[in-house]
């Protein structure tokens, strides 16, 4: 989807992209980072064109961004950056819908996609759409930010630092929102950080830079088992654990209750019953992770006969196997439902993390052996 061929950027003698070249492939979460100077930025306004290289070759969807006007291919990728940059005197629907109506979308066609956007984030239409920026709060304005690049449903989104303005709380929950909608919308995500913490929990693929050069292109735990040099050892810092790293799939338990959807209401209540667990992990026909099902959420909402697919909740946090332990263990000590999901790359059910599980699995860490 988008491809450097040897890019090079110079600021008088100062070299600021040394002949750069890799690949992103289309609907990767990339994220950029690496010390202050380095080249990530850059790298980043070079995609669309708010910086034109001095030499190589740029190219989206397989076409050179130099041949392209770059008004109209900025209108094709969506931006979004630490200072937010809403039109004070527009309301939040306007704000959003700026660029679709640049494009002449049709009124109910962006109306419609304004509602949809601000449901994704849990901000309903009819209380939010027509307010102000001045009455919204730092991480509200941040997540409208964010809506407005993707109102015009572009492929690739780029995002300059865009939470680190914010508190540590508003910037989780901001992180965790925009690595759903990247998911859900499946869109090209490019992203600068210089904060570790924040390239292990959104990546998909990390491209450490240092001089304008690319020191380590790999995922996540790639990145943590084998760092490419000392300075991708010191960013990564705490994160490594004499070169032990835990992942969710370390400290999940792999044999898991899971029904399929169809299973009707008192067969899961007599299931849970003799079990004796008090929710089930419930599956779709393809084997892919459904949602999770309790004897509180049938006993409220149920009826004796029905399939358990209608009264699904989405309430059990959900990492990935390559997820680092440590945000497994942070969703696990606020989740509502004392379990995190772990789901493989196709979406299916890998395993579960409980409070055991995580104690089990540091204990045979520190200790070795089989901790209890």
């Amino acid at each position: 989807m988008i491809r450097f061929e040897s890019v090079t950027k110079k600021y008088g003698k100062k070299t600021i992209l040394n002949k750069l070249s890799f690949e992103i492939n289309q609907g990767d979460f990339v994220v950029l980072i690496g010390p202050s100077g380095c080249g990530k930025t850059t790298t980043l306004k070079s995609i669309n064109r708010l910086i034109e290289p001095d030499g190589g070759k740029i190219y989206v969807d397989g076409r050179d961004i130099m041949k392209e006007n770059p008004v109209e291919l900025r209108r094709k990728i969506g931006y979004v950056i630490q200072q937010i940059g809403l039109f004070p005197n527009m309301t939040v629907e306007q704000n959003i819908a700026v660029v679709p109506k640049l494009l002449k979308v049709p009124k109910e066609e962006w109306q419609q996609r304004v509602k949809d956007l601000l449901n994704l984030v849990a901000m309903p239409y009819e209380e939010n759409a027509h307010m102000y920026p001045s009455e919204l709060s730092g991480g509200q304005q941040q997540r409208i930010g964010v809506l407005r690049a993707l109102a015009a449903s572009p492929p690739i989104v780029l995002m300059d630092e865009p939470f680190g303005a914010l508190d540590p709380l508003t910037r989780d929950s901001l992180q965790e929102e925009v690595k759903k909608l990247q998911k859900k919308l499946k869109k090209t995500i490019v992203f600068v950080t210089h904060d570790m913490d924040e390239a292990l929990r959104m990546a998909d693929v990390v491209i450490f830079m240092d001089q304008g050069e690319i020191v380590q292109m790999a995922s996540p735990e790639e990145m943590l088992q084998n760092p490419a040099s000392p300075l991708v050892k010191s960013f990564l810092g705490k994160h490594l654990n004499n070169g032990a790293v835990l992942l969710a799939s370390d400290v999940m338990k792999s044999r898991v209750l899971k029904v399929h959807r169809e299973m009707q209401t008192l067969q899961s209540v007599e299931l849970m019953r003799n079990r004796d667990v008090n929710s089930l992990i419930v599956i779709n026909d393809d084997e892919t992770y459904a949602g999770t099902i309790s004897i509180e959420r049938i006993k409220s909402a149920g009826k004796a006969g029905t399939q358990i697919g209608g009264l699904l909740t989405m309430e059990a946090p959900v990492v990935q196997v390559s997820d680092p332990a440590q945000s497994a263990f942070e969703l696990l000590m606020e989740s509502p439902t004392g379990y995190v999901i772990v789901l493989h790359e196709d979406q299916t059910v890998a395993g579960l993390i409980t409070k055991t599980s995580m104690a089990k699995a540091m204990g045979e860490t520190l200790w070795g052996g089989d901790a209890v």
